[in-house]
């Protein structure tokens, strides 16, 4: 008899849940961000035991913004196909993982409390901002705001998180605002057509695939040069600013040959993957 055989029915089903609600916090994006807060608490010195915390905090944050993506937009998933989604599938229920979705968010804010009310009100906008487009902005012409407001904050998060509490740079502040208009522009425009069929239309599905790429891989460009300029030109920081430069400018002579495709969609994210570390080692 295998392990699974002989695994009692109850604790079968309670993994399966517990593996149906991690899919549905969209992984790859939750670990992302939460490796990147990190990397920014390294490099802003942050101590340790804040630096847990904030770490922490960050991933129950990301948890609970993609639970109520998913347990929000349950409905549409399943009228679209999209059985890859496990709330849609059936695999859990919506409202459950909305349930989990908001004790994952007091969490996030009771782990920030010790971080100090500066990091505390942050993490509490970015967070309402992001469950405001799954609750619905995302069908607006603003449906880029909460990108640009969580994502712009974000690069805060760790100073706020030291010591001697301070706002990040302007210029990282724009870096991280337009890493976040990139990442919406780019992905949301895969499920266009989808999302127009169940009556999204953001600010991507108005301007189309095309237009939303090229502006995304300008934004991208825009950070990388904040970035380059506000912590002062080097070496490393020209090597990052002409690697970016590169990938977005690749992404826009591919969009402009070829209709939006997938790799268009990697070559986007593989340039804010490079603006992100280039603001790291800023």
């Amino acid at each position: 008899m295998t392990d699974a055989a002989a695994e009692p029915p109850l604790a079968r089903g309670r993994s399966g849940v517990v593996a149906a609600l991690w899919a549905s916090t969209h992984p790859g994006p939750t670990l992302v961000v939460t490796v990147l807060s990190l990397a920014l608490g390294v490099a802003a010195g942050v101590e340790t035991w804040s630096l847990v915390l904030l770490v922490l905090a960050v991933f129950a944050g990301q948890v609970s913004v993609g639970l109520s993506n998913d347990a929000i937009d349950a409905a549409r998933d399943a009228a679209v196909g999209r059985t890859d989604k496990p709330i849609a599938g059936g695999a859990v229920a919506a409202g459950r993982a909305l349930a989990v979705g908001v004790g994952a968010v007091v969490i996030a804010l009771l782990l920030s409390v010790p971080l100090g009310p500066g990091f505390v009100a942050a993490h509490a906008i970015a967070l309402a901002s992001a469950w405001a487009y799954n609750a619905g902005l995302k069908s607006t012409p603003f449906s880029i705001a909460p990108f640009l407001l969580s994502f712009g904050l974000f690069p805060s998060f760790a100073p706020l998180s030291s010591a001697a509490p301070a706002l990040a740079a302007p210029w990282a502040t724009a870096a991280g605002a337009a890493l976040g208009a990139a990442v919406h522009l780019t992905n949301v425009v895969r499920d266009l057509d989808d999302d127009r069929r169940t009556g999204i239309h953001g600010l991507p599905h108005r301007l189309g695939a095309r237009p939303s790429v090229l502006l995304a891989a300008v934004g991208i460009v825009i950070g990388a040069l904040a970035v380059l300029l506000g912590a002062g030109v080097s070496v490393i920081g020209l090597v990052f600013f002409a690697a970016v430069a590169a990938v977005a400018l690749a992404t826009v002579v591919r969009v402009l040959v070829r209709p939006p495709g997938r790799a268009v969609f990697q070559l986007t994210m593989l340039a804010a993957l490079l603006l992100a570390t280039q603001l790291v080692v800023a």
